[in-house]
């Protein structure tokens, strides 16, 4: 069973469609605590901006997911939308709305959200995640 939802009305291309199946599944890897797949979907110059400006680099991203200091629960991604710089560089632009336990405060946070990602080898990658 899936703890990420798409609320949205619109239908997607394949190719948007390949995007938005790929941050479903970095949603479900954050809250599965699976380090592995985070490990192979974030690249090395991947940032997070906390919605606090906090920015963290992929390892020390991981690093509070996995020792309990970030703890998802349920995302809801709403409305998105892909945006396109070239074929091998995307946007995805949502309200996302967390439940979370982030550095002791439980809380469902909505985080007006921007993921970039870049084609590699024929799969989608992220490299920033700015919320």
């Amino acid at each position: 069973m899936s703890d990420v939802e798409i609320i949205c009305d619109k239908s997607f291309s394949d190719v948007d469609s390949e995007i938005l199946d790929r941050f479903v599944e970095f949603q479900q890897a954050i809250i599965d605590k699976d380090e592995a797949k985070l490990d192979e979907i974030l690249t090395e110059k991947y940032e997070l901006v906390h919605m606090s400006g906090k920015r963290q680099t992929k390892q020390e991203f991981i690093s509070e997911i996995m020792d309990g200091t970030l703890n998802y629960y349920k995302s809801e991604i709403i409305d998105p939308t892909i945006l396109w710089d070239d074929k091998e560089r995307a946007t995805l632009v949502a309200d996302v709305a967390l439940t979370a336990k982030v550095y002791g405060i439980n809380g469902k946070w909505t985080l007006d959200t921007t993921v970039d990602f870049e084609k590699v080898d024929g799969k989608w990658y992220f490299t920033k995640w700015d919320n």
